[in-house]
């Protein structure tokens, strides 16, 4: 009887950086744990308390700032396009925000926590890419949102999306 497992499809942190420009502090993605075309990631950021933001927000009870949380599943959103359309950025690539809807907080992310980004592609039309995604820690949701992004040339960048 032979069994087939099938394998995941992982990414570390070498192979992350060939995807995002991102780095020190702002790169949010420390693993990718799995990944299908077109379709899904998964990736997480491990959370500790040496991360610069914990400084000022806050002193007294630590807390991932929300904006970093919906950053950390943008990147992740950004690595699988780039996957799907099977291209390693150049340094003339940028993935820029066009929209974050239904953003939903759920519970805080403190040091020592590992935020899991689950994120699926809703569709891609002309250019704009939307995605649904969910961060969580032991299971638990954390954050929620629709993002929407762009990839442009950076002498393109200055021009509205969809033009």
């Amino acid at each position: 009887m032979t069994t087939t497992t099938e394998q995941k499809k992982t990414l570390d942190i070498h192979q992350i950086k060939q995807y995002l420009p991102h780095r020190y502090p702002l790169l949010l993605v420390d693993r990718v744990l799995d990944w299908e075309s077109g379709k899904t990631i998964s990736a997480i950021k491990n959370v500790t308390v040496n991360e610069e933001f914990f400084n000022g927000h806050f002193p007294h009870k630590p807390v991932m700032p929300g904006v970093l949380m919906i950053e950390a599943m943008a990147q992740t959103a950004a690595i699988l396009s780039f996957l799907t359309m099977d291209i390693k950025p150049d340094e003339n690539s940028v993935v820029y925000f066009v929209g974050i809807d239904n953003a939903r907080f759920k519970r805080p992310v403190e040091p020592g926590d590992q935020l899991r980004m689950d994120v699926e592609i809703v569709r891609v039309s002309r250019g704009i890419w939307k995605y649904k995604a969910v961060g969580s820690v032991d299971g638990k949701v954390a954050v929620e949102a629709d993002l929407m992004c762009t990839i442009r040339s950076a002498n393109d960048a200055s021009q509205p999306a969809g033009q």
